[in-house]
């Protein structure tokens, strides 16, 4: 069971205490697995222990739900079998022919579910760059516009989106904003602090952190009634998350801030030591002072800007290409917020409809030595002369 620690304790201290979680029969500090999918009834045919059936209410959800829901200061919090079950059951909870504006740039995952099964669904959505707040308000119809979401920063250009500024304008058009806030993380911004209704993660990334689980979360500001629908959709659909994947969910939040710190650190020596190397067109990333985002991001973020960062490279789609066939230290893989660094050219994983351009290569910056990641992709930017 999970203490009630002090108020006073800061975040980092109750991710690694996990809320300060004692076990009841043995003191053990590690939460147990719950494996069991049903439960005991009284004998008066009552639930008076609280668990029903595991698909709602598996107890090794609780540690870690409760423990974002801490973090992100706020009601509650829901977890997911994916980001995508988490993000689309935010969607699926609205009724057909409402109206949601997403994201220009964004997880190209839900952008083509969107624009896909979402408009099958009956919604209707409207592209923008939400970047620009007056292109937000203006792609705003009054009296059917039921949702906004935005990614900051937004992936795989890391721009920033203004969470507060957002939230008035959705606010006053009657609609919600939701955030994906899953490379920010709760390290670096608390999107219901500024205004957000509710936010999401792909823990598969940094939540978890370690590459083994496939997750995703909702946290809520308030209990209402479209918390509720969402509930209901996770409940009834079954995007639940596994106990085992659960279990091993918390154990990498208990590190989360030691990682995304480390990483953070990183990813700005990173972006400062290549923006200046010769074979390098531009270096995406919102910690950098001449970043369109950065004043703002200085604002909204706070301790780091995370450890996400996107090159383009001179010479177009085949140089960057070559750049990511040489590294040896930097894995070619899909995903990121892992302890290993990542290195991918999105543009051959999102397809022609993509905004993402050939020449970039999206790098997710690992725990390795910072000296060790630059050396090695300076060499490969070497090769390209």
């Amino acid at each position: 069971m999970a203490a009630t620690p002090p108020l006073s304790l800061s975040p980092e201290t109750l991710a690694a205490g996990a809320l300060g979680f004692e076990e009841p029969l043995t003191g053990g500090l590690v939460p147990p697995l719950h494996t069991s999918t049903t439960y005991m009834r009284d004998a008066d045919t009552g639930y008076a222990r609280g668990h029903v059936y595991a698909r709602p209410d598996n107890p090794t959800a609780a540690t870690p739900a409760a423990l974002l829901t801490a973090l992100e200061g706020g009601h509650d919090s829901v977890l997911f079998a994916s980001g995508m079950a988490a993000a689309t059951a935010v969607f699926q909870a609205l009724a057909p022919g409402d109206h949601v504006i997403v994201p220009r740039v964004m997880y190209w995952g839900l952008r083509a579910w969107l624009l896909d099964h979402g408009t099958r669904w009956g919604l209707a959505v409207t592209v923008v760059d939400v970047e620009d707040p007056d292109a937000l308000r203006a792609a705003l119809r009054p009296g059917k516009t039921r949702l906004v979401w935005i990614e900051t920063p937004a992936n795989p250009l890391w721009g920033i989106t203004d969470i507060a500024a957002s939230a008035e304008i959705a606010h006053a058009a009657g609609a919600l904003l939701v955030v994906d806030s899953t490379v920010a993380t709760p390290v670096h911004t608390r999107p219901l602090a500024l205004g957000a209704d509710l936010v999401m993660h792909s823990a598969s990334k940094y939540l978890n952190g370690h590459g083994d689980v496939i997750a995703g979360t909702l946290t809520t500001a308030r209990d209402d009634a479209f918390w509720a629908r969402i509930k209901g959709v996770q409940r009834q659909i079954g995007g639940i998350l596994g106990p085992f994947e659960a279990w091993l969910l918390l154990r990498g939040m208990r590190t989360l801030f030691a990682r995304v710190r480390g990483q953070s650190a990183s990813a700005l020596t990173l972006a400062e030591r290549l923006a200046g190397h010769p074979q390098v067109a531009a270096v995406l990333y919102p910690g950098l002072p001449d970043a369109p985002g950065h004043l703002l991001a200085c604002r909204q973020m706070s301790g780091g800007f995370g450890g996400m960062l996107s090159l383009r490279v001179k010479g177009g789609t085949e140089a960057a290409l070559a750049v990511a066939a040489r590294v040896q230290v930097w894995r070619r893989a899909t995903s990121l917020g892992g302890v290993e660094s990542l290195i991918e050219h999105r543009a051959s994983i999102e397809g022609p409809t993509s905004p993402v351009p050939g020449d970039l290569l999206r790098l997710s910056t690992g725990l390795e030595a910072v000296d060790d990641l630059y050396a090695d992709l300076a060499t490969a930017l070497e090769s390209l002369r």
